[in-house]
């Protein structure tokens, strides 16, 4: 979907905090950022990448994300990531032996706003490409957040995985805002317009002889005007549609 307009002002506002545990590949990385940079997420710490870092293939992948990119930071354990954050949700597919919340990524959007909203910090804790997180690390986080994905093929890529949270997150703290463009759908067209435009289609289909039973013209003409009211013309399709008739009547005469 493409539509990244680079005249518009990057604003690096209050967000969750994205933790990828060890992750293997440096293009996962780099489509995780561009997810983030999506839905407006910005702040990216790694736990010991396996490929190292910077990585080329990540900032390759990561497609024009720089200030995402520029920031990210490097720990060596998943404790010393999280260690500044007072909420964070364990992103995971597999059930655990373990008594934790287990919550889906629209109330995890919506409870990371309102710990945000109220000053706090907040953070989403990704696992290994291979086999996600281990036990060890989910027992850190204060919830599990998964998703309701077909059993039998439960797991996403680590960008799927973080594009879905990063917009739960965007829902969430944008409730009520607009969408960034609508469709344009035109002057709608007047009631005089849409009787004149009712007269020329009846005028014309009578010269062509489409009502053939007098009788029944006048439940044909109801049935007409009900079915074109529904398309709820403007003024522009209104003047296409006397066209079109126009031209059947100019097609008729020859």
């Amino acid at each position: 979907m493409a539509g990244t307009d680079s005249s518009k002002k990057i604003v690096l506002g209050p967000a969750p905090v994205v933790v990828l545990c060890e992750p293997q590949l440096g293009e996962n990385i780099g489509t995780a950022i561009r997810a983030m940079a999506n839905f407006g997420l910005w702040e990216l710490r790694l736990v010991n990448p396996r490929e190292g870092w910077p990585n080329e293939k990540a900032a390759s992948a990561s497609t024009k994300a720089a200030h995402v990119l520029e920031q990210v930071q490097v720990f060596d354990t998943v404790e010393a990531a999280i260690a500044d954050l007072s909420l964070v949700y364990a992103t995971t597919a597999r059930k655990r032996d373990m008594f934790k919340p287990v919550i889906g990524p629209d109330v995890a959007g919506n409870q990371m706003f309102a710990h945000i909203g109220g000053g706090e910090k907040a953070g989403l804790l990704f696992g290994r490409e291979r086999w996600g997180l281990n036990n060890d690390e989910v027992v850190l986080c204060d919830a599990i957040v998964t998703l309701p994905v077909e059993a039998a093929f439960a797991s996403l890529n680590i960008a799927q995985a973080v594009l879905v949270l990063a917009y739960e997150w965007r829902r969430a703290s944008r409730q009520g805002e607009a969408l960034p463009f609508e469709a344009d759908a035109g002057v709608v067209a007047s009631k005089d317009d849409i009787v004149r435009m009712f007269d020329h289609l009846e005028t014309s289909l009578d010269k062509a002889g489409f009502f053939t039973v007098p009788e029944k013209r006048p439940s044909m003409v109801h049935n007409l005007r009900t079915m074109l009211t529904r398309a709820n013309f403007n003024e522009q399709e209104v003047r296409t549609f006397r066209g079109i008739i126009s031209a059947l009547e100019r097609k008729h005469l020859r």
